[in-house]
């Protein structure tokens, strides 16, 4: 059932419920596929390879933070240097195609530019289904970078390009 499924006399109630929900969805992560992300990420870093990260409206947002999160915090705690770029960071440029190109382009444009084989792709889509998020999956898959997929609800269409399919139970986009 979707949450929430009432409404609440009270905010405690709701964090509460909300709480246990986002618990239920990240114990529902399976661990082997996170074993497996981890090995792509690594294999891309010590290689010299760039991980790409893109994602829509708070999706871009969770993309945007992995550039600070694997940058920052994987240099600051390990003797890995990461390169990592945020697709969706680049306003200006994802604009551009967007009106001269298609939105449905945003992603896959900056990879043909981009990526090369041996990096690897990072994409957050709750529903797996934006078209800028599956173009890209494809594309990646077709020229040698790997994919890690970060899906929800049902996975969409983007697990099927996925190299490791990090999925959450959910069908709230809020958790």
């Amino acid at each position: 059932m979707t949450f929430p499924n009432e409404s609440y006399a009270v905010i405690g109630a709701f964090a509460d419920d909300y709480f246990e929900h986002l618990a239920g969805a990240a114990a529902s992560v399976d661990r082997a596929a996170l074993t497996e992300a981890t090995a792509v990420l690594k294999r891309t870093y010590v290689a010299g390879g760039t991980v790409f990260a893109c994602g829509n409206g708070g999706s871009a947002a969770i993309s945007n933070h992995l550039h600070c999160d694997h940058l920052k915090g994987v240099q600051t705690d390990t003797t890995l240097k990461p390169k990592v770029v945020s697709l969706s960071a680049t306003i200006e440029t994802i604009t551009a195609i967007a009106n001269d190109i298609s939105y449905d382009e945003v992603f896959v444009y900056q990879l043909r530019t981009l990526a090369e084989p041996g990096d690897a792709l990072i994409t957050i889509s709750s529903s797996g289904n934006s078209e800028n998020v599956v173009r890209a999956c494809q594309w990646a898959k077709d020229n040698g970078v790997a994919t890690i997929v970060m899906t929800g609800f049902n996975g969409g269409r983007s697990r099927a390009f996925a190299d490791v399919n990090l999925h959450m139970d959910f069908d709230n986009y809020g958790v």
